[in-house]
């Protein structure tokens, strides 16, 4: 059972809360349908739709859960059901159709369990029968953009993401879930190949294999739940890690759900595992609290020794969440054992405001984002024997429009422009400068 049914539809409720401008939908029920989906009868007899309330699936499928009495249906609740389809917003801004974005993941989502594992069936899954809980959803990202910098008066096209990934379940308590890019700056990579059990009606989740390491709110969102074209520096530069380990899971919690997960990794990245062996593990945790049904308040540790040193890192990170605004801020901190490198701070903010329309667009929102980086080394030392910048010191703000051309997060136009602000003895990289970037996103 999903662990949203165990954390009660008041936590759901205030994920997916109803604006007045109209109904509103969660991404673990609306975005998985159609208005003419069988699937959305049971969701009508339900009465998600009458009254704009987020549902987890397992309320959809009929399963035990917390979730508040249902209305009766009728000719309007099917007629709600299409328009809170049709422009459904989700927390953290806009619904991820199989996922729900990491800004903004109920803990099932957190752990990766979506709607199509555990609840109402996706119209994309494929099942060996009503009674098999076996399963397979296939799901692939495409970002494709445009891109001009005015300081040096030239431009690219570029295919930044080009991901094709299999989940699903083998049994009750086994998922699985393989993903790989077709085009990671135009690089083939295997990105997350992994096992996880599901126990104690989900609450407790052990995951080993290939994946992202638990750590900071805005590495952990995926291409397509992004809110800019350009990942932050944090997601990029100071937290972005993926690699081979096992973790542990653990969801508590009533009026304040909590999720923790914490793990350990080979070190080794996502190609060196053949022959690597080691006596030092790296660890990572992260922990989440939702506090006042829209307010977020994330935590962790990390500890990496990309090689001869020791780096931790520290992170905190908050955003509130209405269904139309989401503020964000996040901090992380970047320490280098025995001063081999100065600490790094690294800064994310940012606002974003969605703006429902009915007539071509489903939606459009306007974005602004400032953040920071210090001095920054990834841990390899250089030809000397010491710690160079990697990344030099700079700020960046960021505006921006989301033009939906669908379900949110599905098909999406993201216009930016990013101005970089560098201390005058600085070399940017070709690529870190101010630019224009138009980009065509499409989840499917």
């Amino acid at each position: 059972m999903l662990l949203v049914s165990l954390l009660g539809s008041s936590f759901i409720a205030a994920a997916r809360p109803a604006p007045e401008a109209g109904p509103y939908f969660s991404a673990v029920s609306a975005a998985a349908f159609r208005p003419d989906d069988p699937a959305v009868a049971e969701l009508v007899s339900h009465g998600t739709a009458g009254e704009g309330r987020a549902v987890s699936a397992a309320c959809g499928a009929g399963a035990e859960s917390s979730c508040a009495p249902c209305p009766s249906s009728d000719a309007s609740g099917a007629e709600d059901v299409a328009e809170a389809v049709e422009y459904s917003v989700s927390a953290g801004g806009r619904a991820g159709g199989d996922s729900l974005p990491a800004g903004g993941r109920l803990p099932s989502e957190v752990f990766g369990k979506s709607a199509g594992q555990g609840g109402v069936k996706r119209p994309d899954a494929l099942s060996a029968g009503p009674e098999s809980a076996f399963s397979v959803r296939i799901n692939g990202t495409v970002r494709a953009k445009f891109e001009y910098q005015p300081d040096i008066d030239k431009g690219r096209f570029e295919v930044r993401n080009a991901r094709f990934g299999l989940s699903g379940s083998v049994t009750p308590v086994v998922d699985y879930k393989a993903e790989i890019d077709l085009s990671d700056e135009g690089s083939i990579r295997m990105l997350d190949a992994y096992v996880r059990l599901d126990m104690l009606r989900s609450r407790l989740r052990f995951t080993i294999g290939q994946m992202r390491v638990p750590f900071t709110i805005d590495a952990h969102r995926s291409p397509h739940e992004q809110y800019f074209a350009n990942r932050s520096f944090i997601a990029k530069q100071a937290g972005n890690v993926r690699d081979v380990g096992a973790t542990l899971g653990w969801s508590f919690g009533g009026e304040i759900p909590v999720v923790i997960e914490g793990g350990l990794f080979n070190g080794s990245g996502l190609t060196e595992q053949k022959d690597f062996w080691t006596g030092r593990f790296n660890y990572s945790i992260k922990g989440q609290a939702w506090f006042a049904e829209r307010v977020n308040l994330t935590l962790g540790f990390q500890k990496v020794r990309p090689e001869a040193v020791d780096v931790c890192m520290y992170d905190a990170g908050v955003f509130y969440d209405d269904g139309r605004w989401h503020v964000e801020a996040e901090y992380l901190r970047k320490n280098y054992a025995g001063g081999a490198f100065p600490g790094v701070n690294a800064v994310d903010a940012f606002v974003c405001r969605d703006f429902p329309v009915k007539r071509i667009l489903n939606r459009i929102s306007v974005l602004l984002r400032y953040d920071y980086l210090s001095d920054h080394s990834d841990g390899t030392f250089g030809s000397d024997g010491v710690l160079h910048a990697d990344d030099p010191a700079r700020h960046r703000i960021t505006g921006g429009l989301t033009f939906g051309l669908g379900l949110p997060f599905r098909a999406d136009i993201r216009l930016n422009y990013e101005a970089y602000f560098y201390r005058a003895s600085a070399v940017p990289a070709v690529s870190e400068q101010d630019k224009l970037v138009v980009e065509f996103m499409v989840r499917f």
